[in-house]
This record gives structure tokens, sequence and C-alpha cells, in this order.
């Protein structure tokens, strides 16, 4: 890419899994990064770190819609990509209504900033698996309806609609990608996946005896974000903003993905895992399971990393982090 022709992309969220994976993407592609981030005494920039000079970071909130003007105005983006939430489903049963303020309406808010400043820019809101919550049908599809069982689902719903309501009101290119679960060694350690691999690092180097965890049996369809964020810029690259179903078509149970992260490391789980109701939603999503056909069709978009192969990899990354050595293999 030329740098007459250097296309400029605003992520909110950078600091997070898929920003960071969604930056690495762009500045590959020729991009120039911008990203937002929230003032705190003490940045979270920990997974950006190797890209420090290569992206240039604004301070924006999604409670503050001037912010974003503002940012819109300066850098004139071509793309914006969404990807800030409050996305912890059990937070968001203690704090419903920031949920909603930053999930929710914070969409709005982004929106209507560029609807004022820059309204040929192109934008992607990051929809969530978790809006389909309890199921009306499986697999479940871009017309499949919402069932959203958390304050976070129900948030992620309203964002949906609203970059919809945008996208017919004001024909702004404007598109979600309803992304199914996608995870790899830059995810939080609160979530259940990473928190499995955490633990069976620390296990088997004997800094801890324990995981406690809660539903073994609920089940995902688990992909790797690094594929997943290069759904979300082929959507973007589009004649027509559409939404799509992000997800590899298989599920997985929380039981196979922890059998799996301790046989890598030769650990019998039983040993080690206690299920603790403590763990448990309020209202439980039992099954989630995508059908990625109109992504794979229309956007030529198929995960490559396997599910092995991405329990594999986080359980190497944890194990690594930890060491600082080579990951531990399992004896032949």
């Amino acid at each position: 890419m030329t740098q007459a022709a250097r296309k400029t992309a605003v992520i909110t969220g950078i600091t997070g899994q898929d920003g960071s994976y969604l930056a690495d993407l762009l500045l590959e592609q020729g991009y120039k990064v911008v990203g937002v981030v929230r003032r705190l005494s003490t940045p979270n920039t920990e997974r950006i770190a190797h890209l420090e000079g290569k992206v240039e970071l604004a301070q924006g909130d999604l409670l503050d819609q001037s912010s974003f003007t503002e940012i819109f105005a300066k850098h004139k983006p071509d793309e914006i990509y969404n990807l800030a939430a409050q996305s912890f489903v059990p937070t968001s049963f203690g704090q419903p209504l920031l949920t909603g303020e930053v999930t929710g309406l914070g969409v709005a808010r982004v929106l209507e900033a560029m609807r004022l400043t820059c309204p040929k820019a192109r934008f992607y809101q990051a929809s969530s698996s978790e809006m389909y919550g309890k199921v009306v049908e499986t697999p479940q599809r871009e017309t499949t309806r919402f069932h959203p069982r958390s304050p976070y689902a129900v948030a992620k719903a309203y964002g949906h609609y609203i970059t919809l309501n945008y996208r017919e009101s004001y024909d702004m290119y404007a598109c979600s990608g309803i992304l199914f679960n996608h995870e790899s060694p830059r995810r939080g350690i609160e979530f259940v996946t990473r928190k499995i691999t955490d633990a069976v690092a620390k296990i088997k180097l004997g800094l801890a005896k324990e995981l406690r965890l809660g539903n073994l049996e609920a089940r995902r369809d688990w992909g790797c974000a690094g594929d997943y964020v290069r759904a979300m810029w082929l959507m973007l690259q589009q004649d027509e903003a559409e939404d799509f179903v992000v997800g590899t078509g298989e599920t997985h149970s929380v039981r196979e993905f922890v059998e799996l992260a301790f046989g890598h490391v030769g650990l019998d789980w039983k040993r080690h895992v206690i299920v603790d109701p403590a763990f448990y939603r309020p209202a439980e999503v039992d099954l989630l399971l995508s059908d990625p056909s109109h992504a794979k069709n229309k956007l030529g978009w198929v995960p490559e990393v396997g599910f092995e192969n991405l329990v594999k990899m986080m359980v190497d990354a944890d194990v690594e982090r930890l060491t600082g050595k080579s990951p531990i293999r399992r004896a032949a």
C-alpha cells in the first residue's frame, strides 16, 4: 500500500485481546493505527507493548461521546473498529448499569460521533454469540432470534441493533460481527479458558494444587482470536455493509477443554479440578454453536487454528510465561 493510499483505522479496546491482534493485522496491511485508551493512573498496555512506536494512542471513553468526536475529527479515520466493552459476563451481573452504559450505549456514542464527523468511514461493531443465550435453534446463524441471558448479552444486543439502525437510518457503512468465543494466549486471566491454562501451568510447575470451576458441561464454539480479527477486517472491505456470524461450526464442553489442557502436560485433571457452585451463572447459557457459512461464502473466511491446537498453544504460552523457558511437552 502506497503512502498516498494509506488508510487510517481507529480501534477502541486496542489494549484487549482482539484489539492487539487486530492492530498487528492492520499494521501488516499498511494502515496507520490509532488506538483509543481510557485515562488510567496505571495504563494497561501489556498486550500492545510490542507495538510501541508503531501505533498512536488517543484518550477516549465510551461514557464520553465528545472524546470520540475529537478523535475522529483529528484523525479522519477510514475504518473504525469498536471492540471496547465491559466484556466479562459475571461482572455484568454485579454491575448491570455500568455494563449497559459502556457495552450498550457506548456503541451509540461512537456511532453518533462518527455520524457528526466522518459519516463516510466504515464501522465495525463487536457483537457476541452471548446474544443468542437461551438458543431457539442450533446452530445459530445471522437470522437466529436473540434471547440474551446476562446483562452483558442484553447490552451487546442493544449495540448490535443500534448499529443496524444507523446503517438503515443514515446510510452509513456500519456492520456487526457476531463472534463466537475466541481465545488466545492474550486472553484475560478472568475468562474460563485462560483461567484453565494458567492453572494447568501453575499446577505442573508446583505453584498451585487445584482449579475451581463452575459448569463443566457448558458447550462453546471456540476459535482463535488471531483468525477472528481477519474476519473483522474482511467485513469492512465489502461493497455493502452486512452482519456476519463468525465461528468454527464445532462445539466443545468446558470439560473437554480441561481434559486437553491437563493432558497436554501429562496431568490427570480429575486430581486437581473442583466443581464449585459459586462459579455458576445466575442464568446459564448451555450451548452455543455457529453456522459460519455466510462468512465463508461471502468473505472467503475460514478459521486456521483448530480447537486442540488452540488449547495446547495457550497452555504452552502460560508455561513459558511462568518459567521463561520453552514449553513443557508431554513425555512420549
